[in-house]
């Protein structure tokens, strides 16, 4: 093995320990936070696209989390924020983590994708921008995915909370 190899490979393991212990402390908060509102949770770790990714997921009734994701996810996405608070407080380091709750974010997920499919369609039938309603980030992300993956390029335009993706022509 060449240094560099060595190195990258090291590199590589530090970021999935790193990303891991985010996970760690993310899980730790979240218990504490279904303890303090009396909710049944369970907590799934897992590291995807170089995050690390958590979930609750419940077998009670799914009514109950569905407070914590809250109208279109709003609840969720502060959650969210918070969570990375915490894992930036303990570790030092900026999250990027995602958190679903009930498998409300991998839902939406496969709506934006299939919205963005339907958007690149559209771009290449007739040639012309399609401009879409304004989204969050991790909703832009899903749809710009979707259209890289169609083939054709898109960016986002505007300013928060009214940003938007545009999906051009190639």
């Amino acid at each position: 093995m060449t240094e560099g190899t060595t190195s990258a490979a090291a590199e590589g393991a530090d970021t999935l320990t790193r990303l891991e212990q985010e996970g760690e402390v993310a899980a730790d908060y979240l218990e504490g936070l279904l303890d303090i509102a009396d909710l049944d949770g369970d907590i799934d770790m897992d590291v995807e696209a170089d995050r690390a990714a958590v979930s609750i997921i419940s077998d009670a009734s799914s009514r109950d989390l569905q407070k914590l994701v809250g109208r279109d996810g709003e609840v969720l996405e502060a959650l969210q924020e918070l969570t990375r608070l915490a894992v930036h407080r303990e570790t030092g380091d900026r999250s990027r983590l995602m958190l679903d709750i009930g498998g409300y974010r991998a839902k939406k997920r496969a709506e934006l994708s299939e919205l963005g499919a339907k958007a690149a369609a559209e771009v290449r039938s007739t040639g012309e921008p399609v401009k879409m309603k304004p989204m969050t980030p991790f909703e832009r992300k899903v749809v710009h995915d979707a259209v890289k993956a169609a083939g054709l390029r898109s960016e986002s335009e505007g300013e928060e909370p009214q940003r938007f993706v545009v999906v051009l022509p190639a």
